[in-house]
């Protein structure tokens, strides 16, 4: 079990250092892998590896668009504080409190309408 966890934790580490890697030699570019859902398809082939129960996996790909959606505006706002200078932390932690408020939010309507989240 814990070589399992192991080859996973490298395997999604790798992306990571991947997309950090090149975004500092070309923001779009990495902006681009970062966006790309390597992480959500990984997570998905891990938790079908584990499991191979097609309803998880729906709902885990379900509730991915949901949260994902939910996020969105976090970093729209942190990308315009950031070109209006404000400065990294204060950026980042309004996108995280804007990211939590849009999580509850979704929590809440999911809880509401029955979505997997």
């Amino acid at each position: 079990m814990w070589g399992q966890l192991a080859i996973k934790a490298l395997v999604s580490g790798l992306l990571i250092a991947a997309a950090s890697e090149i975004a500092r030699r070309s923001p779009g570019w990495g902006g681009l892998v970062a966006a790309l859902p390597l992480t959500s398809l990984l997570a998905l082939a891990w938790l079908w590896r584990d499991t191979h129960d097609p309803a998880r996996a729906a709902d885990f790909m379900a509730g991915t668009a949901l949260y994902v959606a939910a996020a969105l505006p976090a970093f729209a706002l942190i990308a315009l504080l950031l070109r209006r200078g404000a400065g990294i932390g204060l950026s980042v932690a309004l996108g995280v409190m804007l990211a939590i408020a849009g999580t509850y939010a979704m929590i809440f309507a999911g809880r509401r309408w029955g979505w997997p989240v």
